[in-house]
């Protein structure tokens, strides 16, 4: 999958338009880092981006299963452990009103680990950077 992301930083201190395909959004820092506290800083989006691919990968599963899941609801903590370089991702997920036996619950828990995301994560990630 090629994805391209296109961002933008005038003149407003952390105020970035943010461009994909079609898609618009604004991210910005809080007001205690300098910020306006107009969108979601990076962190959210990682988070978010963990927690969306997730919802949609378990909906993907439970809707071939015929498994009604009602709401599902996954919460992503994101801790950045300074004296360790590492950062944590702590995500928590809920079901609506679904009677999920042991099993069922077990697998929800497997799926939800192979959401794209989480393997991108959890992979080796190389960043290059060209300077133009």
């Amino acid at each position: 999958m090629d994805v391209k992301v296109k961002a933008v930083l005038g003149k407003e201190l952390y105020y970035t338009e943010v461009v994909a395909g079609n898609n618009q959004l604004i991210t910005d820092e809080p007001k205690e880092l300098g910020g306006g506290d107009k969108g979601f800083n990076p962190f959210e989006l990682l988070a978010t981006s963990l927690a969306s691919c997730t919802a949609a990968t378990l909906r993907m599963y439970a809707d071939r299963k015929a498994w009604d899941l009602g709401n599902i609801e996954i919460e992503v903590n994101l801790q950045q452990l300074k004296e360790q370089n590492k950062t944590l991702l702590v995500r928590t997920v809920r079901f609506g009103n679904a009677d999920l036996d042991v099993d069922q619950l077990k697998r929800l828990d497997i799926i939800a680990n192979k959401c794209p995301v989480h393997k991108a994560l959890e992979g080796e990630i190389e960043i290059q950077t060209i300077v133009k």
